[in-house]
Order: structure tokens, then C-alpha cells, then sequence
């Protein structure tokens, strides 16, 4: 079969179209990929900055959609089913094996490529903002990189808890990609934001911040935090990873909140289910709408990694495998 495979940390560069054996099924959920996300740990993975570091050569990938081929007894899924999975490696593939507690099936009515950008970001948003953001219904959210993946997907989940979203971004174009998406207010990154945030909550402040950004915008953020505001830290993606003087938080009686979706179900597995429940109760309801962006060829993968490195993306970046 076709895969994407990493053969130097070299950032995109290092990727190289192969055949390789398909993988063996086992105990898992063999699928047949129709569409794969990209993602920012793959980006990181590629050039050799992710905490996890496989030896080379590897096929990245961490989450696809298709079409179930087989599966074990009690996965939850059978062949034949469209799917939606994640996995830490391998998906960029003509055929993956997935973890059948990390593969679910894809709601009516809904497409690959948006099935293909939603098993991460949303479980990692339902995740940071009830888990660990203790969101409650009438509180206010700020959302920064609220045009990607992560930052739409943060912006339904919170609208479906009942709370207001405001939403940071660095275009104009992206602030409509977050209004979309359902945020109330938009503000740019470039201008004083920090003053909009306080303007638009009466001077308070805000309950939650959500902030995949770090750097910069995480020191900003605790400005804006309202007392016993939640700051969930998400991520780097500005490239700097922060420092804070913990007597802020004690003077403002604040949380900094550390989000780790990922290692926290491998330690906790049965969560996994809860979040898919939840998550589909909010699709049922009309809030959990993924938000595509680019979709690439799978051999375009490096030009969608460049995509997502200069910042230029929106929605979630999609790898097209085969025509579904």
C-alpha cells in the first residue's frame, strides 16, 4: 500500500511517498482511509520537536476517516461502517490499524474530510474546557487560534455548554472563519485585544481562556482572566512555552491549567466513551459542525504541513487518500 513516511527530521522535507506492507489487524479496527487529518503534532513530529519521538523512518498521521474492512468482536463498529479514528502514527496510509476505544462512527450526513478533523480536536476541547476547565453554562470563553482546528472545534463545544466565545485571531478573514463557527465577538491579535476582552465583559474578565498559543499571548491572557478565571494551556504553536509568577495567581485567585487530552485517556481510557457521548448529544443538537479547510492530495502532505507552519491555515487541513 501507499504511505507517507518520514525519513529525516527535516520538517516536511523529510517525507517520501513508499509502498509498505499493509498492517496486520490483530486486535484492531482495520480501516481503509478515505481521508487523513493534519495536525500540529505531526508537524512537530516531523522535525523532531514532539515529546514523543519514534525511530525513523515512520508514517505520521494521527487521526483519519474510512471505511471499516474488519474488526474485533465488541469494538463497536463493524466492517463496512464509516469511521473516524485516532492514533498516534500511521495514518497518513492507504490502510490503518486503529485502537477499536479510538475509533468511532461518522454522524449522518457528514463527510470524510470533516470526520477526519474531529476525533483530536474536539475530544481535546471537550476535554480542556469540562474536565479541566470546569465550564459552566453562562460563563465566558476566550478562545485564541480560534480559526484552526483546535480553536473552531473549542468554539462549538463551549457554545453547546451555554457559554458566551470570544474569539483572537490574526486576520480579518479568520475572525469570519470564527464567527462562523459560532464565537460572538472576534478581535485581532495585532491590535489591543486584551482592552477588548475587558470592554466586552463589563471590565470582568473572562471565566475560561483557551490557549493553544502560549508565549506572548499566554502572559496577555492572565490579564484578562475574571476572578477565579481558568487559563487551560493547550499548547506552543507560537514557539515559546511560558513562564509565570505564581503570585499573579495567588493576587487574583487564578487557575493555570495544564491540558494533555492525549496522555490523560491513556491513563484514564474509560474517559474516551464519556466524551464521545457528550460530543454526539452536541452533534444531535446542531452545535458540532467541523469546519474544513484545505483538503491536500495525500502526496501533497508537506505543502498542508507548510500550511499550518506559516500560520495561513483555517478550519482543519485535510488529506484526501482515496475518493470515498
Amino acid at each position: 500500500m501507499r504511505a507517507l513516511q518520514l525519513e529525516r527530521l527535516d520538517g516536511p522535507e523529510g517525507l517520501k511517498l513508499v509502498d509498505v506492507p499493509e498492517p496486520e489487524a490483530g486486535d484492531q479496527v482495520l480501516i481503509d482511509v478515505v481521508a487523513a487529518g493534519v495536525s500540529f503534532p505531526d508537524l512537530l513530529l516531523t522535525k523532531g520537536q514532539y515529546q514523543m519521538k519514534p525511530p525513523l523512518p515512520f508514517v505520521p498521521g494521527v487521526e483519519v476517516a474510512g471505511v471499516v474492512r474488519s474488526a474485533p468482536a465488541g469494538a463497536g463498529v463493524k466492517a463496512g461502517d464509516r469511521v473516524m479514528a485516532f492514533m498516534m502514527l500511521g495514518g497518513w496510509a492507504d490502510v490503518v490499524a486503529a485502537p477499536p476505544g479510538m475509533t468511532f462512527r461518522i454522524p449522518e450526513g457528514w463527510s470524510f474530510e470533516a470526520a477526519a478533523g474531529t476525533v483530536m480536536n474536539y475530544h481535546t476541547a471537550h476535554f480542556a474546557l469540562h474536565r479541566r476547565g470546569r465550564l459552566k453554562s453562562g460563563e465566558t470563553v476566550l478562545v485564541h487560534g480560534a480559526a484552526g482546528g483546535v480553536g473552531t472545534a473549542t468554539i462549538q463545544v463551549a457554545r453547546g455548554a451555554g457559554a458566551r466565545v470570544l474569539a483572537v485571531v490574526s486576520s480579518e478573514d479568520k475572525a469570519e472563519v470564527a464567527r462562523t463557527a459560532g464565537a460572538d465577538k472576534a478581535f485581532l491579535s495585532t491590535g489591543d485585544w486584551v482592552s477588548q476582552v475587558k470592554e466586552a465583559t463589563g471590565g470582568r474578565g473572562v471565566d475560561v481562556v483557551m490557549d493553544p498559543v502560549g508565549g506572548d499571548i499566554f502572559d496577555l491572557s492572565l490579564k484578562c482572566l475574571a476572578p477565579e478565571g481558568r487559563l487551560l494551556v493547550v499548547g506552543f504553536a507560537g514557539g515559546r512555552i511560558p513562564e509565570v509568577k505564581v503570585n499573579r495567581l495567588l493576587l487574583k485567585n487564578v487557575d493555570v491549567v495544564g491540558v494533555a487530552w492525549g496522555a490523560f485517556v491513556m491513563q484514564e481510557p474509560s474517559l474516551t466513551a464519556e466524551i464521545a457521548k457528550g460530543l454526539a448529544e452536541l452533534s444531535d443538537k446542531g452545535f458540532v459542525e467541523p469546519v474544513v479547510g484545505q483538503v491536500f492530495p495525500l502526496e501533497q502532505a508537506a505543502q498542508a504541513l507548510r500550511e499550518l507552519d506559516s500560520r495561513k491555515a483555517t478550519g482543519k487541513v485535510v488529506l484526501r487518500v482515496r475518493q470515498g
